[in-house]
């Protein structure tokens, strides 16, 4: 996980893979074992953690985001993984293909890189003065270039200049959105990664303070107090991801399993947000919305 083992949606999101398993026959302690890893958004010990995994030689890794696949994959090309949440595996070269990943990995993945695109329009809707837009992301993330592309691609179609600000530690994110907050008509994009879910509750707690209106790729983020989010459900992959650990310990292979695509994307709404900020959600936007947080 890239998470640190606190993090609350961690936990649901571990709790949700554990409920899966169970209804697959799989009972912690009686037939099942598990060694948990949990990262805390650190490159140095995400790539330690992986080491140690493969080490263990388990039956089947599960993993949580490119920034935790990755390095798994550089460790290991035979150990069975399941991974969850990843962005573009076959252009990061994570699988050969969607429908036959071909080496020792396959999951679930979370977007198209279209939907990068989407945050910025729907951030646009909802902030029409807005001129100019960071981009919240990891630069260790490889699947962060593709996102980035397709938010510049979209960025002279809705009049906004986009910067960057990358997403390694507290002190550098706080720095950089207070000086990036000093210009009027400013807004934030964030995107996946375990970065951003780190520093989440700082991000939102700045975008508030600076009155930035902003756009997360999870609900757990407007749940949070954030003001928009579009993306898939980040937990339900992991009910799924259930039932591919229980056919890979049955004896299928990763390479036959078809990694998957989202089923749904869901757009949050956090009213109360929106009123802080002195913005006026119109009404085509909460008509559209699956989900308004008052």
């Amino acid at each position: 996980m890239g998470v640190a083992a606190d993090d609350p949606e961690g936990q649901v999101r571990v709790g949700t893979f554990l409920q899966g398993l169970q209804e697959a026959g799989w009972t912690l302690g009686h037939n099942l074992q598990m060694e948990y890893r949990w990262a805390a958004g650190d490159p140095l010990r995400v790539r330690k953690y992986a080491t140690e995994l493969v080490a263990l030689a388990p039956d089947v890794i599960l993993a949580n985001g490119n920034f935790s696949t990755t390095p798994l994959l550089q460790v290991t090309s035979t150990l069975p993984v399941v991974f969850v949440n990843v962005s573009d595996p076959v252009g990061t070269g994570l699988v050969a293909s969607l429908m036959r990943p071909g080496g020792n990995a396959t999951g679930f993945a979370t977007d198209e890189y279209g939907v990068s695109a989407k945050w910025l329009e729907l951030l646009k809707q909802l902030a029409p003065r807005m001129t100019r837009a960071a981009v919240l992301r990891d630069p260790g993330i490889d699947s962060g270039i593709g996102q980035m592309a397709a938010i510049q691609g979209a960025a002279p179609t809705f009049g906004v200049e986009l910067s960057t600000i990358s997403l390694r530690d507290a002190a550098e994110v706080e720095g950089a959105i207070a000086n990036f907050a000093q210009v009027a008509n400013s807004g934030l994009i964030v995107v996946a990664g375990a970065g951003a879910n780190v520093h989440r509750n700082l991000i939102v707690a700045l975008a508030a303070r600076y009155r930035l209106p902003a756009v997360y790729p999870f609900r757990f983020f407007v749940s949070g107090g954030g003001l928009l989010s579009y993306g898939p459900n980040s937990v339900e992959p992991f009910r799924r991801a259930a039932d591919y650990v229980d056919r890979i310990l049955k004896g299928e292979k990763p390479a036959d399993l078809p990694v998957q695509n989202p089923t749904k994307h869901e757009m949050v709404i956090n009213l109360k947000t929106a009123r802080a900020l002195g913005l006026a959600v119109p009404q085509s936007l909460l008509a559209s919305a699956d989900e308004v947080i008052e």
